[in-house]
């Protein structure tokens, strides 16, 4: 397929925070001519980008003041709930002069002076309204900022210090909370019909994971590798995953004209502020590039229903930056024949316990949650995995969190977070598991417990009472969970998964372990705002889908009697579902009053009622189907 996207590595990129100066800029932007706008980029807290499209002249005229004091937009262009409201809308876009900024060309429009493809440079931003900072970014900047002193006010205990080789606390010139994301993505053929069946078909037969790229799909995968260097994202890796199905020759003899394939791209980690700006930016670059080859591509946790969804494994490590130039990783063992260091276990513990507070930041939609579901490897319970022993890495991926190491690389230690989809809001992400790691390390440091009690309490049996973590848990588990246990047996051991929204979000409610490194007033507007969103995509998706399902169950002809008691229970089940009468109301019409009146505990166990409902209903329907001569 022809397209305008041609990879130029003369062109600006970004530009980094050492040239973030009036006169460099302006240097800048007068040196290239294709660079026609500037946009100040806030992340709100629903992750959204702001984008606005300001002249360069403009911008030139105006450079002081809009360094200093930014740009004003309104409470309508973002999402913060019950901070910015209609009668208090003004919020100022304030540039963050720390960090690199990026340039974004559009390849469709290309300058006719330059001959090259017109650019914005977008400015990464703060949101500051009333005084205070709302945006998902500075939420991340103060609790690194704050998870640093408690960091370094802890290595004051000289027995931890020692243990790391460092003589004084003085020694230190920084911490750093390191990160690294991936994004799982599906493509398509837009407007395509998506044959389910096919696709779980080669799923169960494992044709696509880790299989060769080719066509479109490939040139796309290539030019969005190599665009990512130019931006200094360092992309290590690009490939299948296991969702797709084999393109295939169609009437016409061309090949690529149906496609649907899920694909993996992972870079190098960074820190933490830096690698989520990053994570924004690659969804930006890859979306645009596929786009400009003909394809679709899908960032959603769950967009097919019945095959693999898309996963961000998040990677997290704490560092300590010495003046003389040493690296030290403060998860890594400090004594011989252990697992983690005393810091270390105080993360993971920290995390295990608090997870349920962390995961209203991690899947807080409906699609996220269908992700997170038996099979495709996909988290489904608070368990880790840390390795069958101290020297050997088992990466079971049946668990919530895994302890990823290699013993060449004492820096390479780190936790994986499997939990996240490429949609998640990764800097709130951060801040919320800071924030429990600070309670988990209180404990692992301020009891003097030695490493092998911290072990111990981590593999604790599931009656034994823990002196951190909860009596009737088991919070380890080295084996498959999905064949060892079943799902009764994972509910009972591992604690309830949530099975809605509202269930997931109402952990945050009572639970003020986030106050550790989060604003009570940020906590309260993430819970108003996943509750607007998740009734709006119960009310104009999810529900709209399900009558659209229900209508298309229809009798069929040449009918046997067992075709007609599974119509009957079919019907029945119809009946239920969306259908009301003179005496009762259907689960839908139910599920709208409850809405209105917001009577969000009975909407949220309807909802279940109804999702098994209407899985029951496909599988009754499908086998009715399949009867048929």
């Amino acid at each position: 397929m022809e397209t305008k996207f041609k990879l130029n590595p003369k062109l600006i990129y970004s530009i980094p925070k050492e040239k973030n100066k009036k006169e460099q800029i302006i240097k800048i932007l007068k040196k290239h001519q294709e660079i026609k706008f500037i946009s100040f980029v806030g992340i709100d807290l629903w992750g959204n980008d702001t984008d606005e499209k300001i002249p360069v002249k403009y911008f030139i005229e105006n450079i002081d003041e809009m360094l200093e004091k930014g740009i004003q937009t309104d409470g309508s262009s973002v999402d913060l709930a019950n901070i910015a409201t209609l009668e208090d809308a003004r919020v100022d876009l304030i540039p963050d002069k720390e960090a690199t900024w990026y340039v974004d060309y559009n390849y469709d429009n290309i300058d006719t002076t330059t001959n090259l493809p017109t650019g914005t440079l977008r400015i990464w931003s703060y949101l500051l309204h009333n005084g205070k900072y709302v945006d998902s970014r500075h939420i991340l900047k103060k609790s690194l900022e704050e998870f640093k002193q408690f960091i370094l006010e802890k290595l004051k205990n000289k027995t931890i210090l020692e243990s790391y080789h460092i003589n004084s606390v003085e020694d230190i010139q920084n911490i750093e909370v390191m990160l690294g994301t991936e994004l799982e993505f599906w493509v398509r053929t837009p407007y395509d019909v998506i044959n389910v069946e096919k696709l779980i078909i080669s799923q169960n037969l494992k044709e696509q994971y880790w299989k060769r790229t080719t066509g479109v799909v490939r040139t796309a995968l290539e030019k969005t590798l190599r665009i990512l260097e130019f931006y200094g994202i360092k992309p290590e890796m690009g490939h299948k995953e296991v969702g797709g199905v084999t393109t295939y020759v169609s009437e016409n003899e061309s090949i690529d004209n149906h496609i649907v394939e899920q694909l993996e791209i992972d870079w190098k980690y960074d820190k933490a502020i830096q690698a989520a700006d990053k994570e924004l930016l690659a969804r930006i670059i890859i979306k645009e590039i596929f786009r400009l080859h003909g394809l679709e591509v899908s960032f959603s946790a769950k967009p097919i229903i019945g095959v693999a969804g898309n996963g961000k494994h998040c990677h997290f490590s704490i560092m300590a930056k010495l003046k003389d130039g040493r690296n030290i990783n403060l998860l890594t063992p400090t004594e011989e024949n252990t697992y983690l260091s005393n810091i270390g276990w105080g993360m993971l513990m920290g995390i295990l316990k608090h997870y349920h507070v962390i995961n209203p930041f991690v899947s807080n939609t409906n699609d996220s949650l269908n992700r997170l579901k038996p099979g495709y490897e996909a988290p489904t319970h608070t368990v880790a995995s840390i390795g069958k022993a101290p020297n050997q890495e088992n990466r079971n991926r049946t668990v919530l969190l895994g302890l990823v190491k290699d013993k060449y690389n004492p820096l390479s230690t780190r936790f994986e977070l499997r939990s996240p989809n490429p949609k998640t809001n990764v800097f709130l992400t951060a801040s919320a598991v800071l924030a429990t790691v600070v309670d988990g390390i209180e404990f692992a440091i301020n009891d003097k417990i030695s490493n092998k009690e911290l072990e111990q309490e981590f593999c604790k049996d599931f009656a034994k009472e823990g002196k951190y973590l909860s009596k009737n848990r088991i919070y380890r588990e080295e084996k498959d969970i999905f064949e060892t246990y079943t799902e009764e047996e994972r509910e009972h051991y591992f604690g309830k998964s949530p099975k809605t929204v509202y269930e997931n979000i109402a952990n945050l409610k009572e639970d003020t372990v986030l106050e550790n490194l989060i604003d009570r007033e940020i906590i309260e507007a993430h819970i108003e705002l996943t509750t607007i969103n998740w009734i709006l995509d119960l009310e104009q998706r999810i529900i709209p889908s399900n009558r659209q399902i229900i209508k298309s169950c229809v009798e069929l002809e040449n009918a046997n009697e067992y075709d007609q008691e599974l119509w009957n229970e079919i019907t029945e089940l119809k009946n239920e579902l969306a259908k009301d009468n003179k005496d009762t109301e259907s689960i839908i019409t139910q599920i709208t009053k409850l809405s209105k009146n917001k009577e969000f505990d009975k909407l949220s166990d309807l909802q279940i009622e109804m999702n098994q409902k209407m899985q029951e209903l496909k599988e009754l329907y499908n086998q009715y189907k399949n009867n048929q001569m």
